[in-house]
């Protein structure tokens, strides 16, 4: 068993992935010579195990060696289910308490996955009822003696305030045109991604802020380039991004944010701005664009999904081939208040994210912008 074999690196003591290419192939590791001891050693026979949280710091040489088996992050209720099995037993124990002094019923170890824990695993989690443990073993040895059940006040007052982003935060960003709930995966699960679209007086420049890599800062471009190609087919005046610029901005600037999967949300972004339409309340979205219009099928699915379940989104739009992933990896209990829309063109998405009435509101300052430009 190798773990975390992507933490193995070069110094000046030499590489360890140069023995390890020798070692892990079956096909000449019959003879491997141990230079330390001076032995030879026939691994022919021996199954190994190899962890890593990244794929990326691998050598290539040594993954083309490895069969790579892909392990999904817990979802909420197994996370519930390990807590009551295994970790909460466990802290009350080692922190000198007993059941008959605390008590988590399921709906705090869930406020707690939700709103102060945000990881693949369970190690945080566990570590955060660890903490709640030691302030009450505090509170007891103070002479408080009675039994503490945990509800979402004595969380706050043990824990502060809470982390992650409340649920109704996509509800009041949503409000304005232009915004758009993207998902994302990251390596501590899946999460809800805003992109936002602005437009003022230019010369047709396009401003991108956010922290946003490569591949994503070219579905941005890919993005504008569709809308711009179809703006009479939009009902978007076609003169209209040569005496104006567009700001694209993901929030989260500290946050590194790539990949191809947030195209169909930038263009929902840039069309909901451009003709003054909201995008339908608690809707999410996901999925690779084309220029030619084509939603392609994303990585992630499961993680997405639960992620916008979390965040309180009721309907969530996915490439039409990402279909079976969904099906096989999530149980109608796990969707349950969520309805998945699949798709396959961008016509297909802003048909059901942007409905075709428009706010008085917003009628109202696109004719002072009418207004102000003439």
């Amino acid at each position: 068993m190798l773990d975390e074999i992507d933490k193995v690196g070069r110094d000046f003591r030499g590489d360890p992935a140069s023995a390890l290419l020798e070692a892990l192939d079956p096909e000449q590791n019959a003879t491997f010579r141990d230079n330390y001891l001076d032995v030879t050693f026939d691994l022919s026979k021996v199954l190994f195990i190899t962890t890593a949280n990244q794929l990326d710091p691998i050598a290539e040489p040594l993954r083309d060696r490895m069969e790579i088996i892909e392990l999904q992050g817990y979802t909420e209720e197994e996370k519930i289910h390990i807590s009551f099995q295994y970790l909460i037993p466990r802290q009350i124990e080692e922190n000198g308490i007993t059941t008959d002094q605390i008590d988590f019923p399921e709906e705090a170890v869930s406020y707690i996955i939700r709103h102060y824990t945000r990881e693949a695993g369970v190690r945080n989690l566990e570590r955060t009822i660890g903490t709640i443990c030691r302030k009450q073993a505090r509170r007891i040895a103070e002479g408080k003696n009675d039994k503490l059940v945990i509800t979402k006040e004595i969380i706050q007052e043990f824990l502060g305030g809470i982390k992650v982003r409340s649920e109704g935060e996509i509800a009041e960003r949503t409000k304005r045109a232009g915004v758009v709930v993207g998902l994302a995966w990251t390596p501590s699960g899946g999460d809800v991604l805003f992109v936002e679209a602005n437009q003022m007086k230019g010369k047709g420049g396009l401003t991108i802020t956010g922290q946003i890599q490569d591949v994503m800062r070219e579905s941005m471009q890919a993005g504008l380039s569709w809308v711009r190609s179809n703006a009479k087919h939009l009902g978007i005046d076609e003169e209209f991004f040569a005496t104006h610029d567009i700001h694209i901005h993901v929030p989260a600037g500290a946050i590194p944010k790539d990949g191809p999967s947030a195209g169909v949300t930038i263009v929902t972004a840039l069309v909901s701005l451009l003709t003054g339409k909201q995008v339908r309340p608690l809707t999410a979205m996901t999925g690779e664009i084309t220029l030619s219009g084509n939603v392609l099928p994303v990585g992630g699915i499961k993680e997405k999904v639960l992620a916008a379940k979390r965040a309180g989104v009721h309907d969530v739009i996915l490439p039409a081939e990402n279909k079976t992933n969904l099906e096989e990896d999530l149980t109608p209990e796990q969707l349950l208040g969520l309805t998945p829309h699949y798709v396959k063109t961008v016509d297909e998405v802003l048909e059901f994210a942007l409905p075709s009435s428009v706010s008085q509101e917003i009628q109202d300052a696109l004719e002072r912008e009418k207004v102000l430009s003439n």
